[in-house]
């Protein structure tokens, strides 16, 4: 199948794309996204943009602007909404499937490996030492997110509230984020200067030369790219049955209370809320996993966040460890199949988890390729995303918390713990090493710390 687009008579324009060829991207692309979406979005665009000119600067960005504005992971957003522009509707969905499926499939080992194995001396020793660097890693979040969002007063009363409701008053992350909506929504009336944020986005690279690509600036939308109310209502039709239909045949076969309907219903509405990246949902993740349907433990999450973090694919994938230990401590399919029950929910999570991004990709793209002008953040968007700041503190305050003091403020304090600490941190913030060494040295150096003790 080639793609709509008609094939330029331009020699140095790229010759037509074939689907086969797009995917075999696709799954690689799925296997080395490593770096969070910073980086899975920079290398994006060094191999689209820079060296195979399948798609011209200004449209990678016009793509990824829709992208950032909404909830979800957006460089797997972008996946789908190239494949999507390149070969119709199940060039988008593959697109999108092949750069989470390996990382679904790496998690799930991992997960296997950390419930069966995860007493073994060495492998908790290594667990020991990534929890401080995870620490470490979501104040650094925190800092980056807050450092490009907080620009004015109105930003930093919005964040210090966000963190005074969650950490204080234990606030709903839902309620967070309508609230500060609502402040950026009405703050624009007063203040509009102040909420006046757009969605202007460093890939951190630069096309080193300008040659056509095949979908270049001027070249007009292929026909499946145009906005009609017949495929509109179609893609909303498909979207909302697949998940309904998915989630009723769970609660037949497994009762309407049973922990997968309960997983499918909160990881919809989880997906639905990250907005600001996987790091702002995750307190909510937490509130819904660990202290209302404990299917895991504080400790367990930490770890979980751990493995996200060394995996490719985006971030948000440390909901599927979440669901495999949740399905293996509610031994959903009797204590003989364990496994099982941990793959079941993991892919579960996955499926709910992921399908609104297609569903915002499928039905937006049309209205986005009817224009190619800037794309800006709405106010009630600036308001979430200085709530978000405010949100990953929490997060970070909270994950201290269970590093310095494991036993509780009633115990003995961590030592080696903080210095492990520390020295990600430092490693993270002053000298920019990669979070990938910097977890691995952290492991590393806590297996020597529980050998040594």
């Amino acid at each position: 199948m080639d793609t709509a687009l008609p094939r330029s008579t331009d020699p140095a324009t790229p010759t037509a794309l074939s689907l086969s060829e797009a995917l075999r991207f696709w799954l690689k692309l799925g296997f080395i996204s490593f770096g969070g979406p910073a980086g899975q979005i920079a290398l994006m665009h060094e191999e689209l943009v820079d060296r195979r000119r399948w798609i011209s600067e200004k449209r990678f960005l016009h793509a990824l602007n829709y992208c950032m504005l909404l909830p979800g992971p957006e460089a797997q957003q972008l996946a789908t909404y190239l494949g999507w522009l390149l070969h119709r509707t199940w060039g988008g969905v593959l697109a999108g499937v092949l750069f989470v499926l390996p990382s679904l499939f790496i998690i799930i080992a991992l997960a296997w490996l950390y419930m069966a194995h995860g007493d073994v001396p060495v492998i908790a020793g290594f667990f020991y030492g990534i929890k401080p660097a995870v620490t470490a890693l979501v104040a650094q979040a925190a800092y980056r997110v807050g450092s490009r969002s907080l620009k004015n007063s109105w930003h930093w009363s919005i964040a210090a509230a966000a963190f005074l409701a969650i950490f204080m008053l234990n606030v709903p992350f839902p309620l967070i984020v309508l609230a500060a909506a609502a402040i950026g929504f009405f703050g624009s009336k007063v203040h509009p200067e102040a909420f006046g944020g757009s969605t202007k986005h460093e890939t951190g690279t630069q096309p080193s030369e300008i040659r056509p690509a095949l979908i270049d600036d001027t070249t007009p939308a292929p026909p499946h790219a145009k906005f009609t109310w017949r495929r509109f209502w179609c893609v909303l039709f498909v979207c909302v049955a697949l998940w309904g239909s998915v989630l009723g045949v769970l609660a037949a076969l497994f009762g309407p209370h049973s922990p997968l309907v309960q997983m499918g219903w909160f990881f919809t509405k989880a997906a639905l809320m990250t907005f600001g990246g996987a790091y702002a949902v995750l307190p909510y993740v937490y509130q819904g996993a660990v202290e209302n349907f404990h299917w895991l433990t504080a400790t367990q999450m930490i770890d979980g966040l751990a493995l996200g973090e060394t995996t490719p694919g985006p971030l948000i994938m440390v909901v599927s460890f979440v669901a495999f230990v949740g399905g293996w401590t509610k031994a959903i399919f009797g204590s003989d199949s364990l496994l099982l029950a941990g793959v079941v929910a993991a892919i579960v999570v996955t499926f709910f988890t992921f399908l609104p991004s297609f569903f915002f990709i499928l039905l937006g793209g049309p209205f986005i390729e009817s224009t190619h002008g800037k794309l800006k953040f709405t106010a009630p968007l600036v308001g979430i995303t200085a709530a978000v700041v405010g949100v990953i503190l929490n997060l970070a305050v909270f994950f201290a918390y269970h590093v310095i003091w494991p036993q509780g403020l009633a115990g003995n304090i961590d030592w080696p713990s903080i210095a492990i600490g520390l020295a990600a941190a430092v490693a993270l913030l002053r000298f920019k090493i990669n979070v990938i060494y910097v977890i691995v040295a952290a492991g590393l150096t806590g297996l020597l710390v529980r050998l040594w003790l």
